[in-house]
């Protein structure tokens, strides 16, 4: 018994539509910071979780955003009631979209937002972080 990550981005912006897809806009994977630590303002974590058959009720959920070496920079939780789908019908999912303003970066390199749900822990979507003196944090 187990949930799946089917989806996960970090974008500027992601809404739910009326007919259950989300809009995402400006989907992150490198970033680039004049110095460090970088400060980003307005990211959007999207992650998609689909559940076990068995699943329904309340779960708690986490994500931490860590360097390659482990470090926690940021850590979101949050929770979301799973209704028990019915015969024939896809599995249930839960659409997570989570503002985040003031990440802090601490360095240059890869960062990996890792979701913990049901005593598992699933990667999520990764941002590189790049030094361009002179720039300004930008996608």
């Amino acid at each position: 018994m187990s949930c799946t990550l089917r989806f996960a981005a970090v974008c500027n912006d992601a809404r739910p539509t009326p007919d259950g897809k989300i809009d995402i806009h400006g989907i992150y994977h490198d970033l680039s910071a004049p110095g460090f630590p970088a400060k980003q303002d307005n990211l959007v974590l999207v992650v998609v979780l689909e559940w076990d058959r068995s699943d329904h009720g309340r779960y708690i959920f986490k994500a931490d955003l860590e360097d390659d070496e482990g470090n926690i920079s940021l850590t979101v939780e949050g929770e979301t009631e799973v209704v028990q789908p019915e015969e024939g019908s896809p599995p249930a999912r839960s659409q997570l979209i989570m503002p985040l303003d003031g990440v802090v970066f601490p360095h240059a390199g890869q960062y990996t937002f890792r979701v913990k749900v049901k005593g598992e822990t699933l990667d999520g979507p990764g941002i590189f972080l790049i030094e361009a003196p002179g720039g300004s944090v930008e996608a």
